[in-house]
């Protein structure tokens, strides 16, 4: 009897890409896992959400962002919710929203790239409320849209929205949209030293400054006490969720305006751990004290660089695929409590004339029964047994319709693996045996109690 369970928000149910599922391949076959289906999708770097036994995934197409519900298994459409969207990226990358849809009990939250934050039915994709957050709060102009993906704490929404002066982050009611409370920005950092900054410079607070990041909010407890961190454009600022209010704040921003901190914070036991792949900024491990007023550096340096996805901690190490760039990425495994590299697999990556990479690039990593399933951002699939002496590649394999670039990391619900690319959305059966019954809780795919609801 193998386990399954939902997917619902980014980074999976218990927030750190970890799936207790089993009964899953434990090799990648050298013709992959059957294809259940596979389908265009209008652009963006939102992954998709899955519970209820559909799929629920926030796209563009033309000038409206879209958030769809399918059947998880088949790709059969059930119902779709539509927004205007004048969104262009000052950068020249896809216009879509990247911020996945957060699902709670039977309601839909999304964020879409200009900062339209809408509440809809999960059954039927009715919107319940909306709330226009570029218009409603003194928002800087950021560099790629909006990227970081609510999260519900203590039956409040959170959610970053970058707001000046002291509204980078803020507190819903997620019934009604009411704002409950808003904190971060100039009260905390004002003052504060710059870390890693030459001479002793302090925050001297400016109000064009961007506030929000491309890391999405997480929730810890630090001996006790339930945090929030939030790694802001200025830097890491933890929060206690029940009013908003700082307990802690650290500067983290490299050195050069053109830079972002893109990857959520990974949070194991007291700690926390931080990252940027920009212009030197490396990685550092905070250690919380009692009370999370208080965090003490145990390392900091370049042995992980990470642009956007986490690194993950098995035993005493860490694996990850750390560097800003395709060419410079590289495959680490780095030890927890010092930083220091065991081992590093580099890859040449292809000329931009060769039809496919054969490369992982910045992949993004989920840890299943005890192994871990990466996504390269060129499409290739790939399984690693995590090993602290040596790399241990069980296989890989080019998904034929994804292409560079797939920055969505790999999402796992009911044995079926979902991918996207910024065109396609593929399903994979990852199950070992396909008609093996799978054990779950109401609404995973393919538990024997699922009744995909009909189509509203």
């Amino acid at each position: 009897m193998a386990r399954a369970e939902d997917w619902p928000r980014l980074l999976g149910p218990r927030l750190d890409a970890t799936s207790a599922e089993t009964g899953l391949l434990n090799r990648i076959p050298a013709d992959g896992p059957p294809v259940r289906w596979d389908k265009p999708i209008g652009t963006g770097y939102a992954a998709p959400s899955i519970a209820h036994g559909r799929v629920y995934l926030f796209h563009r197409q033309g000038n409206e962002e879209l958030t769809e519900a399918w059947d998880a298994r088949t790709g059969a459409p059930i119902w779709k919710h539509s927004q205007p969207s004048a969104y262009r990226d000052p950068y020249g990358y896809n216009n879509g929203p990247r911020c996945a849809p957060l699902i709670e009990g039977q309601r839909v939250y999304t964020f879409g790239a200009e900062g339209l934050l809408s509440c809809l039915d999960a059954r039927s994709g009715k919107q319940l409320w909306q709330r226009n957050t570029a218009q409603e709060f003194e928002i800087p102009s950021a560099f790629f849209g909006v990227g970081s993906t609510p999260l519900m704490e203590g039956g409040k929404l959170l959610v970053m929205v970058g707001g000046q002066p002291d509204a980078t982050v803020i507190a819903l009611d997620p019934t009604t949209g009411k704002t409950l409370w808003e904190s971060v920005g100039e009260k905390n950092w004002t003052g504060q030293p710059m870390l890693g900054w030459p001479g002793e410079r302090t925050v001297q607070w400016r109000r064009w400054e961007k506030t929000a990041s491309y890391a999405s909010l997480i929730a810890s407890d630090i001996h006790g006490r339930r945090v929030v961190h939030a790694l802001t454009r200025q830097g890491l600022a933890v929060l206690d969720p029940n009013d908003g209010r700082v307990l802690f704040s650290r500067w983290f921003r490299a050195r050069v305006d053109d830079s972002v901190n893109a990857m959520t914070p990974l949070v194991f036991g007291n700690d926390v751990l931080i990252s940027s792949a920009y212009y030197r900024s490396g990685s550092v491990l905070l250690r919380g004290a009692p009370g999370a007023t208080n965090f003490t550096e145990i390392w900091s340096g370049l042995g992980l660089e990470m642009h956007w996805s986490q690194p993950l901690r098995v035993g005493a190490h860490l694996y990850g695929f750390s560097g800003r760039n395709e060419p410079d990425a590289v495959l680490r495994c780095v030890e927890y409590e010092t930083g220091k590299v065991a081992w590093e697999r580099s890859e040449r990556w292809p000329p931009h004339s060769a039809p496919q990479p054969t490369v992982f690039g910045r992949g993004s990593f989920i840890r299943v029964e005890g192994r871990l399933l990466a996504l390269g951002e060129g499409g290739l699939l790939g399984l690693f047994q995590p090993n602290p002496d040596r790399c241990e590649e069980l296989g890989r394999w080019q998904v034929p319709s994804l292409h560079h670039p797939c920055w969505t990391g790999p999402v796992l619900s009911g044995g079926l693996l979902y991918l996207r690319s910024e065109d396609r959305l593929v399903c994979l059966d990852l199950r070992a045996s396909p008609s093996a019954n799978t054990s779950a809780g109401p609404g995973v795919p393919n538990a024997p109690a699922l009744r995909t609801p009909a189509q509203p």
